[in-house]
C-alpha cells in the first residue's frame, strides 16, 4: 500500500528507490520451442527483453542465465538485441550466471557490459559441437532398406541411414570452423584485455566462476541481490519481468483448445527433445 501510494507522488517527493527490472533466460537455446518444452529463442525472449529497456527510470537491466547453450544462430540474436536496445536506451546491462552459462549461454552472457557469477557456476565452453547417430548396422539387421533420391550430389549429406563419408565430415568440420570463428571474435570484443593469455581458453573447456574469474570470462563474484543492492544502494528494488499469461499462453486458441492427437503428438517429441537436453545439462554434472 505504501508502495503504490508512492508512485502518486512527484518525482521530487518520493524516496531515493532505484528498481532494477530482471529478466530470466533459462533453458536450452533453440528455435521452435513448445508449450510442453519452452525453449529460449529471440521469439520467446524479445517481448521480455524489450519490456525490461522499456523502463524509462531504470538505470540498468539484469539478465539472469542459466542455459547449456544450443543454437549459435539465436544465442547470437538474442544477443544483438539485447546490446541493440542497450545502446539505444542507454541503460547499462549485468549478467548474473546461476548454474550454468556455456557455450550459447557464455555467448548471450557477453551482452552484459559485467558478468558476476556463483564460484561454483559454469562458465565457458567457447566451440562448437555436432551430435548425431549412425544407424547403418541397424538397418541391416532389421532388414530395411534405405532409399533415398536426390538431386545434388549433397543433398543427403550426413545422412544417419547411410555410412558416413569423410567428404562430408570435412565439409561439416569447416562450417564448424567458421562458426567457432564467430564466438572466439565476439569474446575477444566483448571481453577484450579483461582476458588471460589461455592456449585452453577457446577449446570448448568449461570452467568454474572461480576459474572463469582468472581467465577474464566473468567480472566478479556474487549474487545479484547482493551485488545490486552494494552498486545502487539498500533501498535496490528488483522487478522480475514476466510474460502476460492468457488463454492463447495456457494451449488455448481462438475455436477451443487443441485436440488430443496434437497434444500427444507434441508430447512425444517433447520428451525425446527433453531426453536430449538432459544429456546436454549432464555434460556439466547437473
Amino acid at each position: 500500500m505504501k508502495q503504490a501510494l508512492s508512485r502518486l507522488l512527484p518525482k521530487s517527493m518520493r524516496s531515493n528507490v532505484v528498481t532494477i527490472p530482471v529478466v530470466r533466460l533459462q533453458g536450452m537455446i533453440a528455435s521452435g520451442g513448445s508449450s510442453l518444452r519452452p525453449t529460449l529463442s529471440l521469439a520467446s525472449t524479445a517481448g521480455l527483453i524489450e519490456k525490461a529497456f522499456a523502463m524509462k527510470d531504470a538505470p540498468a537491466v539484469a539478465f539472469s542465465i542459466n542455459s547449456p547453450g544450443g543454437s549459435p544462430v539465436q544465442s547470437r540474436l538474442i544477443y544483438k538485441r539485447i546490446r541493440d536496445l542497450a545502446r539505444e536506451k542507454n541503460k547499462h546491462v549485468y549478467v548474473f550466471v546461476e548454474d550454468v552459462a556455456a557455450s550459447g549461454g557464455y555467448m548471450i552472457s557477453l551482452a552484459g557490459d559485467e558478468i558476476v557469477a556463483d564460484p561454483s557456476s559454469i562458465v565457458g565452453s567457447i566451440g562448437v559441437v555436432s551430435a548425431g547417430f549412425g544407424f547403418t548396422e541397424l538397418i541391416k539387421k532389421i532388414g530395411v532398406e534405405r532409399r533415398v533420391h536426390t538431386a545434388g550430389n549433397n543433398k543427403a549429406v550426413l545422412d544417419p541411414f547411410r555410412p558416413e563419408r569423410k567428404e562430408d565430415v570435412e565439409r561439416l568440420k569447416e562450417l564448424q570452423l567458421e562458426v567457432h570463428d564467430t564466438f572466439i571474435d565476439m569474446v575477444k570484443e566483448r571481453r577484450g584485455a579483461k582476458l588471460k593469455d589461455d592456449g585452453e581458453l577457446f577449446t570448448g573447456l568449461f570452467w568454474s566462476g572461480k576459474k572463469g574469474l582468472e581467465l577474464g570470462l566473468i567480472d566478479s563474484l556474487g549474487d545479484m541481490r547482493s551485488f545490486l543492492k552494494a552498486r545502487y544502494g539498500e533501498k535496490t528494488q528488483l522487478k522480475l519481468v514476466t510474460q502476460p499469461r492468457g488463454l492463447l499462453s495456457r494451449g488455448f486458441g481462438l475455436f477451443g483448445s487443441r485436440n488430443a492427437s496434437g497434444l500427444a503428438g507434441e508430447a512425444v517429441h517433447a520428451a525425446l527433445d527433453a531426453a536430449e537436453e538432459r544429456a546436454i545439462w549432464g555434460r556439466f554434472g547437473l
